[in-house]
């Protein structure tokens, strides 16, 4: 007899380029398609960049137009057409607002959903905060990207329903170093062979502190003429982040380079990541670099601190301590600590961070709640 597939159903705000939204069609390239069938579910029209990469893996895309938070709260019953009209045997709901709408679909109906939480309760708008307190429980599961997500989630909204921590992933034979490409985009960019180079991939938002990174690179660059950096991404504090770069009279030294569907040229280029963040939950594009082999130079913002341990993976800093980044990077103008450091970070993510370990624990929680409610 053959066995009937579990059809999952996530739903995200956006398909754009954020570190929950680029997951998805890594998880799904890894995924058993025998024993799974996954749709895929967004709302913000103009964030879509993700939706190629998933429906070439295998994914089914479906956009319900909404132009803002309280609209995507409206599309409840549509949704709920969906999942009965397509079989759907659970929800997987990413972020609050998505979240949200998952969770008056199981509260309506009965439907099960599961809710990824990538942040701290601490970190959201007040009216999200409250929101999320007031629904949490009209769910089956929560999963905390880290330990310190998973903590946040108990001190603040002490739930009834079960929290687990499941840390992101990375592919680790997906991501590794292409020096052919590195090359490659050092060369198009004018940078010399021998320059060292400091980078990071990010969505230009507050949480990043990317005009604190710029400075970071200033402090260093006026003692050597060696030193580049390259920022790929976008968002919106663009032109905050090209003020600073010009106002420190970098614009010959670090590269804004925009969004790229394809960052492993540009981690490859790359012989440092330079993380400065103020907030995390397990950042995908810091796990990313580290599989790539990049030497990390970072701050302990939230789940980074249970991936990068200090002058064993990379190098940390206190997260309002973001000055000594510029330490850190002197510090790596050793070769020999920069290579060691790098080998150590590839090696962490191998051993502790797989997509593949993750994936098989996502599909254990999967058939546990669909089994249970089929």
């Amino acid at each position: 007899m053959v066995q009937q597939k579990i059809k999952v159903l996530h739903i995200i705000k956006s398909l754009g380029r954020g570190g929950a939204e680029m997951l998805l069609p890594e998880t799904l390239k890894v995924h058993d398609k025998s024993r799974f069938e996954f749709h895929y579910g967004y709302f913000l029209p103009w964030k879509n960049q993700m939706v190629s990469a998933i429906e070439s893996a295998g994914g089914t895309v479906l956009r319900w137009t909404a132009n803002n938070n309280f609209q995507i709260l409206t599309k409840s019953a549509t949704i709920q057409k969906y999942i009965l009209a397509n079989s759907i045997d659970l929800v997987h709901c990413h972020l609050p607002w998505a979240g949200f709408v998952g969770r008056i679909i199981h509260k309506t109906s009965g439907i099960p959903v599961i809710y990824t939480e990538h942040n701290k309760q601490e970190r959201y708008h007040r009216i999200t905060f409250w929101l999320n307190k007031l629904t949490f429980n009209w769910q089956n599961q929560v999963l905390a990207v880290s330990e310190d997500v998973s903590n946040s989630i108990k001190k603040n909204i002490n739930p009834k329903v079960p929290v687990a921590t499941l840390l992101n992933g990375v592919n680790t034979k997906s991501f590794m170093r292409d020096s052919m490409a590195g090359n490659r985009v050092r060369h198009e960019l004018g940078i010399p062979s021998e320059a060292l180079v400091v980078g990071t991939v990010a969505v230009f938002r507050f949480q990043k502190r990317l005009v604190e990174w710029v400075r970071v690179m200033h402090t260093v660059c006026q003692n050597d003429p060696l030193i580049f950096g390259i920022i790929v991404g976008d968002g919106p504090l663009k032109r905050d982040i090209q003020r600073e770069v010009a106002a420190a009279g970098l614009s010959d030294r670090v590269f804004l380079v925009g969004l790229k569907e394809d960052v492993k040229p540009w981690l490859s280029a790359m012989d440092i990541y330079m993380m400065s963040s103020v907030f995390e939950g397990l950042p995908i594009a810091l796990l990313e670099a580290m599989s790539t082999g990049c030497a990390i130079a970072t701050t302990d913002a939230g789940g980074i601190k249970e991936l990068v341990r200090d002058e064993v993976d990379g190098l940390s800093v206190n997260v309002d301590n973001w000055q000594s980044l510029a330490d850190c990077l002197g510090r790596l103008r050793d070769p020999n600590l920069r290579q060691s450091l790098a080998i150590a970070a590839r090696n962490r993510v191998v051993q502790s961070f797989s997509l593949k370990a993750m994936v098989g624990q996502l599909e254990s929680v999967y058939s546990e709640i669909a089994t249970l409610h089929r």
